[in-house]
């Protein structure tokens, strides 16, 4: 890391990357680094046993004082709930936040469900992005009036190849949306390739 990240109450640091680049363990470095409590807010949710093993991966690489949090939909609620000026919140992942929330959104309107498969029109699903979007929102301007640092991190899952079906598609566009409205309100935005951070912003 070629400079280090200085952690103060009411700040926002979104850190990006590819799948498997590093980005947690720089956030989780950086959390243990700041000296403050740390809280690892979870938005996964163990549904397979893929999943369960990525989850263990996490846990055990981080301290045992590190205090976990899941919350897969409603993030803001414990950010709110946890905010103290000596306190850090590592947000792992977003991405995943947006997946819950805008399955759980279409779930809500009528998409149907076929093994993995999910049916929706194009309304239905530019409708769940909005309104998943709007939740995005909240959940900066909860984060920028919290006393607490924040660590968000997130996914580059635009420079891949282009999803072969709706539902991806639109996943893909509302990612990138919400990457840039934390971003915009960021203090500092990293971005890690290959286990090297580069800060952005």
């Amino acid at each position: 890391m070629s400079e280090k990240v200085e952690c103060r109450s009411g700040r926002l640091v979104l850190i990006t990357g590819g799948v498997r680049s590093g980005k947690s363990s720089f956030a989780e470095n950086l959390a243990v680094q700041s000296g403050k409590k740390v809280i690892y807010l979870a938005t996964a949710r163990v549904e397979d046993d893929e999943m369960r093993k990525r989850v263990d991966r996490h846990q055990k690489r981080r301290p045992g004082d590190m205090q976990t949090i899941e919350e897969p939909l409603e993030p803001h609620l414990a950010i709110e709930e946890k905010s103290s000026s000596n306190t850090l919140i590592l947000v792992d992942c977003l991405t995943l936040l947006l997946s819950n929330r805008i399955l759980a959104d279409l779930d809500r309107h009528g998409a149907v469900r076929q093994g993995e498969d999910i049916f929706a029109d194009e309304q239905l699903l530019e409708a769940a992005a909005e309104r998943t979007l709007d939740y995005i929102q909240l959940f900066v301007e909860t984060i920028n009036s919290c006393l607490a640092e924040v660590l968000v991190v997130t996914n580059e899952v635009g420079m891949g190849v282009v999803p072969n079906y709706p539902v991806g598609r639109v996943f893909r566009d509302l990612s990138g949306r919400a990457n840039q409205v934390l971003a915009a309100q960021a203090d500092q935005v990293w971005m890690v390739v290959c286990g090297i951070p580069q800060r952005f912003k």
